[in-house]
């Protein structure tokens, strides 16, 4: 018995991977459950109801997924492109920080109009240079950039705990390690009264349409894909391979730095060390669940944010820990993984 590579990979095996991976990993949660002594269908249930059953827990869900969609978004990008980015986590950090310092200095007392657009730039512009610093090492000296984007999500962290214990640290915090608020002006809108849904939802969406369209219908989208496939085939056929791997960096860590930047306008106010729940790595197992398909991001992401937000519901109900929702991420993950090599293999005796 053997692998064998297919000639061709089935367009319905590719569109089914999500659905079994998903599924399988709800199986394999159920028996975990099941282990804990709960019900398994009233789990279920719980989470479902934890994650959509009211107003709350759907506003709750959205907002939730609205960084997952963006670093979700940010690792699909790279990824295509084969850059290895998994540095989301600190390009996320970063671009929280640097719109916390920027709307609490620089642009205080701005109107909204004017704040709001400059400090997204601000984010994704810092997000953007901690994975060019990786980018450039490899175009260089062949560094490794898995490691380099790694090792910088730590030093990231560590430069915002620094900055929000001295220079950046809000007097009013009575000693809390936590930076000064964003300006007033530069809080995000309500999409929904009374909720902390935003509307960096609707421009989450809006740019996974724009990424989609830009990576199927434009010369830079079908140079990225290029460079991700073969990038000795894409240099022999003139596609400019370091000018496109410099634009999808910016473009993949201004992503993640947006995501960290909306995050504190539209939702904390202000940074901390437990700003993210670690949305950039959550990040890279959406894109891959998406099969680093930007408009399958968003699925994915739902389906992510449905899972940690039900599953802290269902855990306060039956006394399950909500570390289930990582396990059945996890799952569905490796899950994934199996199902694209069987897309890309068959088993022949």
């Amino acid at each position: 018995m053997r692998f064998e590579r297919r000639a061709e990979r089935p367009a319905a095996l590719i569109m089914l991977a999500p659905l079994i991976a998903v599924a399988v990993a709800l199986l394999l949660t159920g028996g975990l459950i099941a282990i804990a002594g709960a019900p398994v269908l009233d789990a279920f249930g719980r989470i479902a109801s934890g994650a959509f059953g009211s107003r709350l827990a759907i506003t709750e869900t959205l907002t939730r997924a609205i960084p997952l969609i963006l670093t979700g978004l940010a690792a699909a990008v790279a990824f295509r492109a084969r850059l290895w980015n998994i540095g989301g986590e600190g390009q996320f950090y970063m671009g929280a920080i640097a719109v916390a310092a920027i709307s609490g200095t620089a642009l205080a007392g701005l109107p909204a109009f004017v704040q709001i657009p400059l400090l997204f730039l601000t984010g994704a512009a810092a997000g953007a240079v901690l994975l060019l610093i990786p980018l450039w090492l490899r175009l260089r000296f062949g560094v490794d950039e898995v490691v380099t984007t790694l090792l910088l999500n730590f030093v990231a962290i560590l430069f915002v705990s620094m900055l929000i214990d001295t220079v950046l640290k809000d007097p009013m915090a009575f000693g809390w390690p936590q930076s000064i608020p964003v300006d007033g002006n530069a809080t995000l809108p309500a999409i929904v009264a009374r909720s902390r849904l935003h509307v960096g939802l609707i421009i989450a969406l809006g740019l996974a349409i724009v990424i989609q369209w830009v990576q199927a219908r434009t010369v830079f989208g079908m140079q990225g894909r290029a460079a991700g496939l073969s990038p000795a085939g894409a240099a022999f056929a003139g596609v400019p391979l370091r000018r496109t791997l410099i634009g999808i960096a910016v473009i993949s860590g201004g992503l993640a730095g947006l995501a960290g930047a909306m995050e504190v306008m539209g939702v904390m106010g202000y940074v901390t060390t437990e700003l993210s729940p670690g949305y950039g790595y959550s990040g890279i197992v959406v894109a891959m669940l998406a099969n680093l398909s930007p408009l399958g991001v968003v699925l994915a992401a739902l389906f992510t944010a449905a899972m940690f937000v039900g599953a802290d519901a269902m855990s306060r109900a039956l006394a399950v820990p909500s570390y289930i929702a990582d396990v059945t991420v996890s799952v569905a993950l490796l899950s994934m993984l199996v199902a694209l090599f069987f897309t890309q293999y068959r088993i022949r005796r």
